[in-house]
């Protein structure tokens, strides 16, 4: 993903995207823990936030702001519903994009109650104006709404009751320092390794009533990018192959020729991936190559494939930005099954590129 601007691809509607859509969001409701004690990985900030919200209990006062940042997929907006619940206040729910105008977040928080969540989601792309007024309501509990225009303007303060703002963010270096500074409590969502997304099938498939085995749990929490939105999804779909193909019951040997049927390899690879490194691979030799050659390639809009399909194959050591374009890692040459040449050229042996006569 481009960290330097704020451009977004298509939706990712693939089988093992992180956003939710549609359907996708009402299921994700159902399977969401209640409460602290159901939640399952992030541990550290888990323990901290219990912390944060026990404190806050004991002394018969608002929580913090908290702040939480992280890829899609990783429980932000789960843990704020959680924290919601844990101190017994209503929650309402919005979005940076949904708040282009001062005067729309100056409506939300007229209308909030004592002790509310306020939860905001994609919070880094709220509006400047927006923005600023935010910080005065996170500090002081107070906004001015501008009356009239030019030289006649008054500001008129509103005092708003305590309410705690649980921001949500996919970006957090986009977010300007004086807001980042005014949140109490930051957590930083990490993605979680195969044994914590087997406990989140486990509890999924117990909701679903599905009968799952643990090498068919193991199975599907590996292909599932680190990601409990992304293995609930998985989990729905070897359900359903199960129910029509087999007896009802997910077991490794049921896992694997269901998630073949969608075809999501054994580390979570989709169609899309494989199409940017056999492009990669078969095509440039493993490059460099440019991004935008690259996309031609694959078929694709260059957005798709630097925000959609890299982000995780960088991650899993298997690409690699440089300077002079992508380049394929051993291991991809590995995954795939395929022998990296042995070329020597300007740059040394095995850099991909051919000799003058192709030697």
């Amino acid at each position: 993903m481009n960290w330097d601007d704020d451009s977004t691809a298509e939706p990712d509607a693939r089988l093992v995207g992180a956003s939710a859509e549609g359907d996708d969001q009402a299921v994700e409701a159902a399977l969401r823990p209640k409460d602290l004690s159901e939640f399952v990985g992030q541990e550290k900030v888990r323990q901290q936030l219990d912390l944060v919200l026990k404190a806050a209990r004991q002394r018969g006062a608002t929580a913090d702001h908290v702040l939480l940042s992280g890829a899609p997929g990783l429980g932000k907006t789960t843990l704020s519903m959680i924290i919601a619940a844990e101190m017994n206040a209503p929650i309402r729910i919005t979005s940076g994009p949904a708040i282009q105008h001062a005067g729309d977040l100056a409506a939300i928080l007229s209308s909030l109650q004592e002790g509310e969540i306020l939860f905001l989601d994609e919070i880094h792309r709220m509006s400047r104006p927006a923005e600023e007024m935010l910080y005065m309501a996170m500090e002081d509990f107070r906004v001015d709404v501008i009356v009239g225009k030019g030289p006649g303007a008054t500001a008129i303060p509103l005092e708003l009751p305590p309410f705690t703002l649980v921001g949500a963010t996919t970006r957090a270096g986009l977010l300007p320092p004086p807001l980042r500074d005014r949140f109490g409590f930051t957590g930083h969502m990490e993605f979680y390794d195969p044994a914590e997304l087997q406990r989140v099938i486990h509890r999924s498939a117990g909701l679903l009533d599905v009968e799952i085995d643990a090498a068919g749990a193991a199975e599907i929490a590996g292909r599932s990018r680190g990601t409990p939105r992304i293995a609930n999804r998985l989990l729905r779909r070897v359900r359903d192959y199960a129910q029509v193909r087999a007896d009802g019951v997910i077991t490794r040997e049921v896992s694997e020729a269901a998630l073949s049927v969608y075809e999501v390899d054994s580390r979570g690879l989709d169609r899309l991936d494989r199409a940017v490194l056999e492009a990669l691979l078969k095509l440039f030799g493993g490059g460099p190559v440019g991004l935008s050659t690259l996309a031609v390639a694959v078929g694709e809009e260059r957005e798709t494939v630097e925000e959609v399909a890299e982000p995780f194959l960088v991650r899993e050591g298997l690409l690699a930005r440089t300077p002079r374009g992508r380049v394929a890692t051993p291991a991809a040459w590995t995954h795939l099954g395929l022998v990296p040449p042995q070329a020597v050229g300007p740059a040394g042996p095995g850099s991909g590129q051919q000799g003058l006569f192709g030697a």
